[in-house]
């Protein structure tokens, strides 16, 4: 609870050790003596251990030089590190036609969508969209709310180019993950050369991705957002960092204190399992689950083994492999193939 309450920003003791900007390493022991014992590792020194005195509290000087997404062996233990990142954002400058279906995807994904926009007419049609946060104001008012981060992908859709000039020179000197404008190849160099005689960083510019969105012939304002948010995906994938605690698991956990929890996470991978190393689901005693590691028979299979542990008939921790190889997986629908383990734990 500790750990994770630190993650989400509550008012917890390691609240005051980790940053904004801390690169946060939640690390689990998966065999021998280490089994499942967790540690927070915050910008490589260890900041929190479950077990006092135990396995990776003694070995605090070789896990804080865990920096991978997966298996590290720490004194012939094997170690599962995950690199955490925080919530992911789109801040998109400007409410036209473009970004309401830009809402509406950012918002499928997960991410916490905020737009900025000077009229109030079309600030309400981003509230109606299902923009998280709407600021109808100026975009100089309007993006120095915005502190920005390694998390936060920003898109400037603007009516002209004087309003993008304004958004990119204020975005350019933040902390951030993106960013995209649209416009034509010359309006997007009046802006970029503008910009860049009022000082800005010319390597940051290098990386503007203008034209915006992957280039899928898109016409339609659907279209468009499809191929901006394609690339945001990809960009937001390229990270190394893990699938981590969604908002929604991070609230079951702490929130939900009267029911019992499985929490599993595929740890191991190999060939074409349908989700990453890192991805969570989280079991309820009452049989709901939050969030999905893949649907179909995988998560049956580790939903019927999650609640026989909460009902006192196994034990955890445990990692239990899912095969979704060969005949017997294909008769069971396993379409996806590969193979995963993942560790099933109590919360």
């Amino acid at each position: 609870y500790e750990m994770l309450r630190s993650l989400v920003g509550s008012e917890m003791c390691i609240r005051d050790r980790l940053q904004p900007e801390s690169k946060n390493i939640v690390l689990t022991g998966l065999t021998g003596e280490a089994l499942g014992e967790k540690a927070l590792v915050s910008n490589g020194k260890l900041v929190w251990a479950s077990v006092a005195g135990g396995f990776l509290e003694q070995h605090d000087q070789q896990i804080e030089q865990v920096e991978v997404n997966g298996i590290a062996l720490v004194d012939g233990e094997k170690i599962f590190g995950e690199v955490v990142g925080g919530q992911k954002k789109i801040v998109i400058c400007g409410g036209g036609h473009v970004s309401m279906p830009i809402i509406q995807l950012g918002r499928q994904i997960g991410c916490y969508v905020t737009v900025l926009e000077d009229r109030p007419k079309f600030a309400d049609n981003a509230r109606r969209a299902g923009a998280d946060k709407v600021i109808c104001d100026t975009f100089e008012a309007g993006l120095e709310q915005i502190s920005g981060d390694s998390d936060t992908f920003f898109v400037i859709v603007t009516r002209g180019h004087v309003y993008d000039r304004i958004c990119l020179e204020s975005i350019v000197r933040k902390p951030h993950a993106y960013i995209g404008m649209m416009g034509s190849r010359r309006r997007v160099a009046q802006v970029k050369h503008s910009v860049l005689e009022n000082g800005a960083d010319p390597q940051v510019i290098s990386q503007l991705h203008s034209p915006i969105g992957l280039d899928i012939k898109a016409e339609t304002p659907e279209e468009i957002a499809i191929s901006i948010m394609a690339e945001i995906i990809q960009v937001k994938n390229q990270d190394k960092r893990g699938a981590g605690y969604s908002n929604e698991i991070r609230d079951a956990i702490v929130k939900c204190e009267d029911q019992k929890k499985i929490l599993a996470t595929i740890v191991e991978r190999k060939g074409s399992a349908p989700r990453s190393i890192g991805t969570k689901m989280l079991i309820m005693e009452d049989g709901r689950c939050v969030d999905t590691i893949g649907g179909g028979c995988i998560e049956a299979a580790i939903v019927s083994k999650a609640l026989l542990i909460l009902r006192g008939c196994a034990k955890a921790p445990q990692i239990v492999h899912v095969d979704m190889t060969g005949e017997d997986a294909e008769e069971e629908g396993m379409v996806c193939g590969g193979k995963v383990k993942v560790l099933l734990e109590e919360v």
